[in-house]
């Protein structure tokens, strides 16, 4: 498909790679959890004590998302009006950004590169071995809080290929058979 402007052809072409599953937020449902004043207070101190909040935003929603967990909405609105920016400007760097999250995780983040090098060395086989073990699919937490499972474009460690982090801990050369050990340790 294309068009004809001033003499060149314009072609559209439309390319879609999904690697990871789309955080959502809603913005009309009613907040999923209230949290204490004191913890926006906290937020509020943060971003008050800073000298300038231009240029500031990655900082401030570390600063929150330690404070609060996650990211939801509300979180994400406090810190738009504090900054005079749209909401959607904070968002988008939310989003973006596969750190931050909009749902509460689980006590350990197990990701799993799906990175090039990860993937031709069987990543895929291992994410789809610890959504067998943990009942859940990618961007989920586990009914017992203790895991989020989240598959990863890249961790950094491409000669480690498959790599499998937890937490800050990285595992690498990780073979399907090493997953049951791999959680076992986190079990405990």
């Amino acid at each position: 498909m294309g068009n004809n402007v001033s003499g060149f052809k314009i072609i559209y072409r439309k390319e879609v790679r999904i690697m990871t599953k789309p955080q959502t937020i809603s913005v009309t449902a009613p907040a999923e959890e209230e949290f204490p004043k004191e913890k926006y207070d906290e937020l509020e101190q943060f971003i008050d004590g800073m000298e300038t909040t231009k240029g500031a935003l990655i900082e401030i929603l570390h600063k929150a998302q330690g404070i609060f967990g996650y990211l939801p909405r509300d979180v994400q609105l406090f810190i738009a009006r504090k900054l005079g920016i749209p909401g959607a400007e904070v968002f988008g760097v939310v989003s973006f950004y596969s750190y931050f999250t909009t749902k509460p995780r689980g006590k350990h983040t197990i990701s799993v590169c799906m990175g090039t090098a990860c993937y031709v060395r069987g990543a895929d086989k291992i994410l789809e071995k610890m959504k067998e073990k943990l009942g859940i699919e990618s961007n989920e937490i586990t009914e017992d809080g203790l895991f989020t499972l989240k598959d990863v474009r890249c961790i950094g460690a491409c000669g480690l290929a498959p790599v499998v982090m937890v937490d800050d801990k990285v595992f690498g050369r990780v073979k399907v058979e090493e997953v049951d050990d791999i959680l076992n340790q986190y079990r405990k």
